[in-house]
C-alpha cells in the first residue's frame, strides 16, 4: 500500500515515491498520520492540465491544519559558492554567497531542502550566527513531537522571531515545506495556488563601469532578458552614465532602478528628473532612500506617480508586517518588495495577503542565494500569479550551480516541471558524518558542499531523532 494514500488523502498519481533526492530511498516505515477531518483531493504530479481525477488544488492553509508532520532529522550546512564577478550595490560588496542549506527528513522518508541567504548589509544574520541559530531550529525539530505542520512552523517562529532571524527561519520553513510537499507527491506552485508553473525574470547589473554595464545588458539582450534591474545610489552622474550605456545597447529593455537607500529624497529626484531629460522612464524605482527615511520615501513616492507616473517599490523598508501596514496607512509606497530571507515564508504570505487587499502592487526578490532558496520563491511566485516585477535572478550570477534538479532555465523563464516540492537537492552524501550518541553533533572537518563550489571551515551539524 502507498505510504502517502489514505481514506483521508488520495491522488491519481503512481503509488511509488520519488524522493527530492535519488541517492535516498524510502525506509519501512509507518504512514505519516494525518488528522481525519476532510476529505482533500489534490492535483496530481504532472504540470499540465489535470484531469478530471484530480480536479483540485490541494491548499498550503488547509495542509497547514491536517498534516501531522514528525522530523526525524535536520541538518544545516555551509553553503559557499563563489560568483561570476563581485556583485556591489549601493550598501555593500560580495564577492561570494557564504549562505546556509537546510535539509529535513520525516521519519516517512520525505527529504526537504531550504537555503538561509545571508547579506549583512540585509539580513541581521552573518553565516556563524546564521548556522548557530539554524541549529537550535533543528535541535526544536527532531525533539518535537509529532504535530501539525502549522504548529510546527509556529514553533519555529518562536526560536526564531522577528526580522533578526528571518533569513535562518526561512530556510527552516522552506525545508520543511519542501518534505511535507514530497510527502503528498505535489509541487509547489500547486501548493501555494497553482496560477502558472512558470515565471520570468528581470536581471540585475550591479554598481559597474559603464562600459562594464554596456557589455553585461548586450550580453543579456542576447539571451532574451527585456527587463534589467540597474544597481544605483553610490554616485549620481555615474549612475546616469551608465544608464546612457545600456540605453545605448539595449534601447528597447525595460528599466528597474534599485538605489539599496543609497539617495537621499532630493538626489532621488534628481535622478527622475534627468532620466525625464534623457527620455528614459523607469518601470520602478526601488527603495531610493534609507530605510528609516519614511518623509522622504513618501516624497520620492508622490513625486515619481504624480509627475512621471513611475511607482515606488519599498524593499529594506519593509521588514516586518508593522512595517507593511504603515506603508499602506501612510500611502508611502506603490509596490512592496517580498523577499523570504527579511520576512520569512509565513511572514512574507502574511504581507502578501494584507497588500493585495489594500490594493499595493507586489514585487518578489531575494538576497544573493543558489536554486535552493529561488527555487522555492519561484514556485510561491508562479503559484500565487499576483507578482508584478519578479526579481528572481541571482543564481544566474553565481560562477557554480550547486543544486542538482529543480526548475529549468530557458533565457528569463524559469519553468517548473519537477513533480514535487521544489525540487531541488544537494549532494551531500558523501560527507562523513562522526556522532557519538543520538541528538548530539559533531564540527565536522572542512569540506566542499557540492563539486567545484568553493570550502568553508564553519562547523556543520546534524540532529537525529533518538527513536530512529
Amino acid at each position: 500500500m502507498d505510504p502517502f494514500c489514505s481514506s483521508t488523502l488520495y491522488s491519481s498519481a503512481p503509488s511509488h515515491l520519488f524522493l527530492s533526492t535519488p541517492f535516498e530511498r524510502l525506509p519501512s516505515r509507518s504512514p505519516t498520520p494525518f488528522r481525519r477531518k476532510s476529505v482533500f483531493v489534490f492535483a496530481g504530479t504532472s504540470t499540465r492540465r489535470p484531469s478530471s481525477s484530480v480536479p483540485m488544488t490541494f491548499g498550503f492553509d488547509t495542509l497547514k491544519e491536517t498534516f501531522s508532520v514528525d522530523v526525524s532529522s535536520a541538518e544545516g550546512r555551509p553553503l559557499d559558492v563563489p560568483l561570476i564577478a563581485p556583485f556591489t550595490i549601493a550598501s555593500s560588496r560580495l564577492d561570494a554567497v557564504g549562505n546556509v542549506a537546510v535539509r529535513v527528513e520525516l521519519r516517512n522518508g520525505s527529504v526537504g531542502w531550504g537555503e538561509a541567504p545571508v547579506l549583512p548589509s540585509v539580513t541581521a544574520e552573518d553565516q556563524p550566527a546564521a548556522l548557530a541559530a539554524a541549529r537550535d531550529a533543528c535541535r526544536l525539530l527532531v525533539r518535537s513531537p509529532a504535530t501539525t505542520l502549522g504548529a510546527l512552523l509556529a514553533e519555529v517562529a518562536r526560536v526564531l522571531p522577528d526580522h533578526e532571524f528571518a533569513s535562518v527561519r526561512a530556510g527552516v520553513e522552506m525545508a520543511l515545506i519542501d518534505a511535507v510537499a514530497n510527502s503528498i507527491r505535489i509541487p509547489l506552485w500547486r501548493l501555494f495556488g497553482g496560477v502558472s508553473d512558470s515565471i520570468t525574470t528581470d536581471i540585475t547589473i550591479p554598481i559597474v563601469s559603464p562600459n562594464e554595464a554596456a557589455d553585461l545588458a548586450a550580453k543579456y539582450r542576447k539571451r532574451g532578458f527585456s527587463t534589467l534591474k540597474l544597481k544605483v545610489g553610490k554616485d549620481l552622474n555615474s549612475d546616469i552614465e551608465v544608464l546612457k550605456a545600456i540605453r545605448s545597447v539595449h534601447p528597447d529593455c525595460y528599466f528597474i532602478l534599485d538605489a539599496n537607500e543609497g539617495y537621499t529624497a532630493q538626489q532621488a529626484v534628481e535622478v527622475l528628473d534627468k532620466l525625464h531629460e534623457m527620455g528614459v522612464v523607469p518601470i520602478l524605482f526601488e527603495q531610493p532612500v534609507h530605510r528609516d527615511d519614511w518623509e522622504g520615501l513618501h516624497h520620492v513616492s508622490h513625486v515619481a506617480k504624480d509627475k512621471y507616473g513611475i511607482s515606488v517599490a519599498a524593499d529594506e523598508s519593509c521588514r516586518s508586517l508593522h512595517d507593511a501596514q504603515r506603508i499602506i496607512q501612510g500611502n508611502l509606497a506603490h509596490v512592496i518588495n517580498i523577499k523570504l530571507a527579511k520576512l520569512g515564508v509565513l511572514g512574507s504570505l502574511e504581507i502578501i495577503d494584507v497588500a493585495r487587499r489594500a490594493g499595493l502592487a507586489l514585487m518578489i526578490g531575494g538576497m544573493v542565494e543558489t536554486r535552493l532558496a529561488m527555487g522555492f520563491a519561484g514556485h510561491l511566485a508562479a503559484g500565487l500569479g499576483c507578482f508584478s516585477f519578479v526579481d528572481l535572478d541571482t543564481p544566474l550570477l553565481l560562477s557554480e550551480d550547486p543544486v542538482i534538479g529543480g526548475y529549468e532555465v530557458s533565457g528569463a523563464v524559469y519553468k517548473f516541471t519537477n513533480a514535487r516540492g521544489h525540487g531541488g537537492f544537494l549532494h551531500w552524501e558523501n560527507i562523513a558524518w562522526f556522532l557519538p550518541s543520538p541528538c548530539s553533533f559533531r564540527a565536522a572537518a572542512t569540506f566542499p558542499v557540492a563539486l567545484g563550489v568553493a570550502t568553508s571551515d564553519v562547523p556543520c551539524f546534524l540532529y537525529q531523532n533518538p527513536s530512529e
